[in-house]
């Protein structure tokens, strides 16, 4: 892949938009913007990073550490994985931990697979779990905050199964890092300061208060050095009698204890739902994309996780879409560009609305989740864009037969954490997680926070006719997912050329397709293509990250009949490509992450 010529990145990006100073802070989210997961912070200026033997791509740079750790100690991306994601539990707890859930995709060389560890709707729930009794949906965190929304945890028991299989180094040895840090501590950074700061609901959970704040309800200073005796307790339960710790006995009834008898917004959370939970292994949703006006032509095969997660899916159709527009003779200067982008987003977030949900519990249109990525139907999608923005899209219709159920309203979603790493034998692995919304349900059981990952079900069961949402609540149910984990391959020789992905909340798709496009199209390499300004839109007003397009810019946007909002978009892309000496890496200057490896 080649990597574009520094000079020529920064004129790029000086044509359509400003840099934000690397010692001040981008501006502030207004509090009415209800789709940022996690507000901004501080702004981390990145280099990138270039190796030769492997590299891990983390949120959090001793994340980073501990799975370079593991793989100098002989391990693989599965290994490096479980030491990094129980490290991010401990010092990034705003966006996933062992209460919660995850996607992995994992190549070792010959094949591709997907492990499920989403979380999962308790047995006794239905519906009508955000409904209240005068018959009018719960506001979001009316729902949250408490243990109404907590789904059944599932990434220790997925990352236990992909062990089992594609793991080398003993299963207690991952738990080391997280343990040693738990019990010395960590310093408390800029990001984690700033987002205590600002939640209003944490200190509610006596437990979390007592945690994260000081006596005097003040959340604690950046550079206080945090210890976690309890989750250190756990993990090293965890690692000696494996995921069994957490699913069953004592742990797993204080977690219920828990959610059962919050006082105000109880959950139904039970102990036969723990036991019960089982990750699911999937077939990965791969689509092959053929980059337009791109010399020398390279086909590529880009992977991503299936339903229940609509990453995939959605990212395959706008860069589909996309290619069947003039938008690849076109720089990402060119406000038409921007007009071609969110067109091709609008048109792929109503079918995501109209039709993705938890496979087991939905069937796909035309009995196949690739009726929605198929040339031809793309290009029917394509030819819907014209000159003037359609500000919203209907859905499509990838079978002839009429949609069973009615599209879910547009509806927040949150948090969330990714990792890329590539080990010494070439095995590649993507892995986003999450607890959802930051700091989860805000309710704190031996060192850990939980998920509130029901709440990423449709609120409204039906529409006002009655019709079902496909994303509904239901029983044993994943809620439909943004998370993207991607793995890209050169279609012909099968190499692996890309891992990344990004947290988000819906936005998420849209990070993620920048990277592609970026690197894909325009040949950058990971770091400039994710220092690039954030953009999309979800089938709503055209987004565009606050203070970063010329106003000439986006009144050009205006012009072509486009609602356009500036707001906060504080991705966390991580990515890691290969190219002809290695592999090169890039993380997010809007948060903390960093690229380790050798």
């Amino acid at each position: 892949m080649k990597v574009l010529c520094l000079a020529l990145v920064t004129a790029l990006l000086a044509t359509s938009c400003g840099h934000f100073p690397s010692t001040t802070r981008p501006p502030a989210v207004s509090a009415t913007d209800t789709r940022q997961p996690e507000g901004p912070s501080e702004h981390i200026v990145q280099t990138g990073w270039q190796g030769r033997k492997f590299a891990v791509a983390t949120a959090h740079p001793l994340a980073s550490e501990a799975g370079v750790a593991l793989l100098r100690a002989g391990g693989t991306a599965i290994d490096a994985a479980i030491g990094a994601q129980m490290v991010l539990g401990l010092v990034e707890p705003q966006s996933s931990g062992i209460g919660g859930g995850a996607f992995l995709l994992y190549h070792d060389g010959r094949e591709t697979v997907a492990f499920d560890g989403r979380e999962t709707a308790p047995a006794s729930v239905d519906e009508r779990l955000f409904i209240k009794a005068d018959g009018k949906t719960m506001a979001f965190h009316e729902a949250v905050v408490g243990g109404r929304a907590v789904g059944v945890p599932g990434v220790v028991r997925m990352l236990e199964v992909a062990h089992a299989e594609y793991g080398r180094l003993p299963w207690a040895s991952l738990f080391e890092p997280a343990i040693r840090l738990a019990e010395d501590g960590f310093p408390v950074g800029q990001r984690l300061h700033t987002l205590l700061s600002t939640d209003p609901h944490l200190r509610k959970d006596a437990p979390a208060a007592a945690y994260f704040y000081n006596q005097d309800g003040q959340p604690l200073a950046v550079g206080h050095i945090l210890r976690n005796p309890e989750l250190a307790s756990v993990l090293r339960r965890i690692a000696r009698e494996g995921s069994q710790a957490l699913y069953t006995g004592e742990i797993a009834q204080a977690i219920v204890d828990k959610v059962q008898r919050h006082p105000s917004n109880p959950g139904q959370l039970s102990m036969a739902d723990m036991a019960a939970y089982r990750p699911q292994r999937r077939t990965p949703l791969c689509s092959t994309y053929l980059p337009e006006k791109v010399v020398p032509r390279r086909a590529y095969l880009i992977c991503g996780f299936p339903p229940p997660s609509s990453g995939a899916i959605a990212t395959a159709q706008i860069l589909g879409i996309m290619n069947e527009t003039e938008a690849a003779l076109l720089p990402f200067s060119d406000p038409l560009w921007m007009h071609y982008y969110t067109e091709a987003s609008r048109l792929a977030f109503a079918d995501r609305a109209q039709y993705v949900a938890d496979p087991d519990f939905v069937a796909a249109p035309a009995g196949s989740w690739n009726s929605l990525i198929g040339p031809d139907y793309l290009a029917s999608r394509a030819r819907l864009i014209g000159p003037q923005s359609m500000q919203v899209a209907r859905p499509g219709r990838p079978s002839p037969k009429a949609a069973a159920h009615s599209p879910m309203p547009e509806q927040v979603e949150y948090g969330t954490s990714h990792l890329s790493i590539v080990d010494g034998d070439g095995n590649a692995l993507a892995m986003t997680s999450t607890i959802e919304d930051a700091f989860g349900a805000r309710q704190m059981v031996r060192g850990f926070l939980l998920n509130n990952q029901l709440s990423d079900f449709s609120f409204t069961p039906t529409d006002g006719r009655g019709a079902p949402v496909a994303n509904r609540v239901e029983p044993g149910k994943r809620p439909r997912s943004s998370m993207n984990p991607t793995l890209v391959f050169d279609k012909e020789t099968g190499e692996m050329v890309i891992s990344g992905g990004s947290p988000g909340g819906a936005l998420i798709i849209h990070y993620t397709t920048k990277l592609l496009y970026a690197t894909l199209n325009w040949g950058f390499a990971p770091q400039p293509a994710i220092d690039l300004p954030n953009f999309g839109s979800l089938n709503g007003p055209t987004l565009l990250e606050e203070g970063r397009f010329a106003p000439s810019f986006i009144e050009a946007l205006r012009a072509r009949g486009h609602e356009v909002k500036e707001v906060g978009m504080s991705s966390g892309l991580q990515a890691i490509a290969r190219d002809r000496d290695g592999y090169t890496g890039g993380a997010d200057p809007r948060r903390e992450g960093r690229v380790l490896g050798e």
